[in-house]
């Protein structure tokens, strides 16, 4: 048995907003006017004897480079934690505060200044609670909630995009059950991929879960919520009967793997009505269930090495030239007001804000070792085409994908995608890196995959 004890720690850190503040996930504002519940920034510090790793996940939409920098950055001050032993990742939900601004959703920076330290506080906490543990991980499948939202339409039938452009071959979130679906344009990707802490006398510490689904919905209006992810990490813990006033508590996570075209809607089917949040608890049960299985079946190790690695990319982005904005400040003349009506007014205030960017986006990926288990982050809402392709080439096994890591860089469709068109191609804050993007990203992630497996 090696000589070097393998350490975990594990905290939340509550990052509810104040009511009143801007929430994400739609084209048009809103304001939170009720909590439903809580929000955390989820995490986990693991350490090997000579390296310690921090993986964050937090209860937002998405979270700007800047916000994660500063957390980091506070967080390294106070514990001398690398700034490249971080992952710190959103999962997505679209009822959470607006951190980055898209379409007519702004951030606050009152939120902002508040997410900082908190979300460093929770690494903080982590590493005060660092005690001996056992670490293992396994792999299930939850087929029945992931559905790729982009279809294949018959000719003729998919409408002209918000530049007046008809040339999409696909359209995201068509009409359930139509006779004008022909097929979805790519895959799924069914995996529940489960990373189990144990502390040293076996009683369950930490869960981090990977699933590759946009998010659920069916909140009610203005509502805060951590939507399935919350629910999947406190359904988890009751699975594994870890409650019952654990010292520290434990701590269940949900990542979100790749599904920038994947969601939670069986287009093939008519649509079922249900109850504000029952879908939420629906896939967060099923979802728990599987991963409480899987872990039934962990053989836990007393000691594993670990390695992270990060790089910066240099992306290419998408800009408007003089005629796209001559032609948005046209469109956004003729409105009536300060809240934009149409779709094409609102794509038309996506161009003018990006009109004076720069052509290039600088970003960080990165990859995790736990044993001969492979972690990919990716700063996008990377399609899935890209995470199977990632888990199919890594060297290590099982291997999965956290998206929304690190910063937001919009959508990544790959280069065939590009080519179908459609939302996540649309020029927009939320979709700007060129049809390049995507294979760099994913050679970058494989390559950093290989350095972290050859070290172990």
């Amino acid at each position: 048995m090696p000589s070097k004890k393998f350490l975990a720690g594990a905290a939340t850190s509550n990052i509810t907003p104040p009511l009143g503040v801007s929430l994400n996930g739609g084209m048009r504002d809103r304001a939170a006017s009720h909590i439903h519940d809580e929000l955390h920034a989820r995490c986990l510090v693991l350490d090997d004897g000579d390296v310690r790793i921090a993986l964050v996940i937090c209860d937002s939409c998405m979270l700007p480079g800047g916000v994660i920098a500063q957390a980091k950055h506070l967080a390294h001050g106070h514990t001398s934690l690398p700034m490249d032993r971080m992952l710190i990742a959103a999962t997505h939900t679209h009822s959470a505060p607006t951190a980055t601004g898209v379409f007519q959703s702004e951030p606050e920076l009152e939120y902002l200044e508040f997410l900082i330290p908190r979300i460093s506080d929770g690494i903080r906490r982590a590493i005060n609670n660092l005690a001996p543990a056992k670490v293992g991980w396994g792999v299930g499948k939850v087929p029945q909630h992931v559905h790729n939202r982009r279809w294949r339409m018959k000719p003729g039938t998919i409408p002209t995009d918000p530049f007046g452009g008809k040339t999409d071959r696909v359209k995201m979130n068509p009409p359930r059950a139509h006779a004008n679906l022909i097929e979805p344009a790519g895959p799924i990707d069914p995996d529940v991929s489960v990373l189990a802490v144990q502390h040293a006398d076996g009683r369950p510490l930490a869960m981090l879960a990977n699933y590759s689904l946009h998010y659920v919905g069916g909140t009610g209006p203005g509502h805060v919520s951590a939507d399935y992810f919350g629910m999947f990490s406190a359904s988890v813990g009751r699975m594994l009967k870890a409650g019952g006033g654990s010292d520290p508590p434990f701590v269940g996570m949900m990542s979100n793997g790749t599904s920038g075209n994947i969601n939670n809607i069986n287009f093939r089917a008519a649509g079922v009505r249900r109850q504000r949040y029952e879908q939420m608890r629906r896939v967060a049960h099923d979802v728990a269930s599987e991963a409480a299985r899987v872990h039934g079946q962990i053989k836990f190790r007393d000691w594993v090495s670990l390695d992270m690695r990060e790089s910066r990319v240099k992306l290419g982005r998408r800009l408007p030239t003089k005629a796209d904005v001559a032609k948005a400040k046209f469109i956004l003349s003729q409105g009536e007001g300060v809240v934009l009506r149409s779709i094409e007014e609102i794509y038309a205030n996506e161009t003018m804000r990006m009109r004076t960017w720069s052509p290039v986006k600088e970003t960080l990926v990165q990859a995790i070792r736990i044993g001969e288990l492979g972690i990919a982050a990716s700063p996008c809402e990377t399609f899935v085409e890209t995470g199977l392709a990632i888990k199919a080439a890594s060297p290590l096994r099982p291997t999965f994908t956290i998206e929304l890591a690190n910063d937001y860089a919009g959508y990544l469709p790959t280069p065939e995608h590009h080519q179908l068109g459609g939302y996540e191609t649309w020029r927009a804050r939320s979709s700007y890196l060129d049809a390049q993007a995507e294979p760099k990203i994913r050679k970058e992630a494989l390559k950093l995959l290989e350095q972290v497996a050859k070290s172990g």
